[in-house]
Formats: structure tokens, sequence, C-alpha cells
């Protein structure tokens, strides 16, 4: 199989040139022929299972979701195609046990892709991203086998901040929502002076909740302004960790240790290092 051309514009840009849909599917096969010969021959790829696999599949979600939020175009390539290669082979297992394969998986999700786009293979009309949104739940509510409620797909085991952006995504796709995105900080600000309250009062349970209740109304202010929290928080994390790594190299070339130093001195490196920033 030939590389994708490359060729190299003017100011010395390079153009990717796709790869045909013959070649698409003749890489796909090229793959899954591989699979199969390494699940035959490979020892340690004969002994994979459902269980043995999962969490190296979770793993490889994280690694792909680390190459996007750095959007590193080489490392994006190479953790999807560790994702595929999950998405094969567990569907080889299931073959191997005559409960389904690969093609089912393909002719499953194409068949539903084409049932809840109604305004691309049907008569429904749907013009904006939003409406496209809330079609797509109303449909999964109606779909046979279907979830039985509107907050029935989201995953319990989906970590709390993606789980409470998914949850508001869904009542809002279902009308379920403040009318004007400014009308929520209202609720922020109510939410704030109730976790200070309970700060005075002492209680530990009370003051969890209350705080679960400011970092959901906090999410749902993301939601409303068109930002992702979890971006939002990972982007603040990483800034974080680069700002408090200058801390601690600046602190060792000083001959200092952080416990030595004080507030004041770590803020000024903090200053230091935020004003080297540039965003």
């Amino acid at each position: 199989m030939t590389a994708p051309a490359i060729v190299t514009c003017r100011r010395g840009q390079k153009l990717y040139i796709m790869h045909s849909s013959e070649e698409k599917t003749a890489a796909f096969a090229r793959f899954l022929d591989v699979l199969d010969t390494l699940r035959e021959r490979c020892p340690w790829d004969a002994k994979q299972t459902n269980e043995s696999l999962r969490p190296n599949t979770v793993e490889e979600v994280f690694e792909l979701a680390e190459a996007l939020m750095a959007d590193d175009v080489p490392n994006i390539r190479k953790e999807l195609g560790d994702v595929l290669l999950h998405v094969a082979f567990y569907s080889k297992i299931a073959s191997e046990k005559k409960q389904f394969d690969i093609a089912d998986v393909c002719n499953s999700l194409t068949d539903k892709l084409i049932f809840r786009h109604p305004h691309i293979y049907g008569d429904t009309s749907a013009d904006t991203a939003e409406k496209v949104a809330q079609n797509w739940e109303q449909i999964k509510l109606k779909e046979k086998g279907g979830n039985k409620t509107v907050l029935a797909g989201v995953p319990s085991a989906l970590p709390a901040l993606i789980k409470a952006n998914r949850i508001q995504e869904k009542a809002a796709n279902v009308g379920f929502d403040w009318e004007k995105p400014e009308q929520v900080w209202d609720k922020v600000r109510e939410e704030a002076s109730e976790v200070e309250l309970e700060i005075k009062s002492g209680r530990k349970d009370a003051l969890e909740a209350e705080f679960g209740d400011l970092l959901f109304a906090v999410v749902n202010a993301a939601r409303l302004y068109g930002v992702n929290p979890e971006n939002a928080l990972e982007r603040t994390n990483r800034k974080f960790i680069s700002r408090f790594n200058h801390i601690e190299k600046r602190a060792a070339e000083l001959n200092r240790t952080l416990k030595e130093m004080s507030l004041a001195e770590m803020d000024e490196l903090w200053n230091e290092a935020k004003s080297k920033e540039t965003n």
C-alpha cells in the first residue's frame, strides 16, 4: 500500500491529499487480515479476552484524549489506531464466539447514523447543530430497545464533571434549560452563598452537597456559553502544572526547596512563569 501523496504549496505549506475510497477499504481489510493472523499465531494476542483488554482500552482512550487536548496530530493518528485496534479486537473475539463480527458493528453503526439523521436521509428539517442535537435525543427515546428515559443513556461510570455536562445537555435537548444564558449566574451566586453558609455551620456532609451544587451550576454556565467544562478545566490543570514546574525549577537553581521558600517568594516565581506564557 502506498502512502498518501503530499505536495508542497507556495510559502512552503504542505497539502495532504486524502486516500481514495478504494485505498481506505484496502487499508482496513489489510488491518483486519493482520489482526486475524496475530490472533492465530501470536501467543499474547491469542490469550486476550474482553476482560484482559478492558483496562488497556480505558488507557488508550485517555491517551487519545491527551493527544487531542495537545492538538498533537502525529499522536492523534497513532492513538486513533490504538483505539481502532481495540474495537476490532473485541469484534474478533465476539466473532470467535459466534456473537457478531466487525461487519455487524459497522452496519449497526451506519444504520443508527442514518436513522438518527432524518434531516439528511428523511424529510425532517434541522438547519442548526442545536436542532440536530434535540432531534437526536428525541429519536433515541423512540428507538426500539433504546433508552427508556432522557438520562438513561448517561453512563454511570463517567467522571463526575463530564457526567454533569452530559446530563445538562440531554435535559436541554428536550427543553429543560434556561431561557437566556445570563440567567444561570443568579443560580451560581445562590449556590456559592449556600456553600459559605455551610462552611460556617461545620456540617461536612451538607458542605459536600453544596459544593456539588455549586460545581453543577458552574458546569451549566460553561455549557450555556459554549465552553466544554472538561476541556476548560484540563487547560487550567496544564497551566497550573507548567507554572508550578517553573517554581520548582527556579527553586532548584537557587539551591532552595519549596518548603524553605515563603509563599511570597513562590508567588513571585509563579508570576515570572505567567509572564512567559504566550496565552
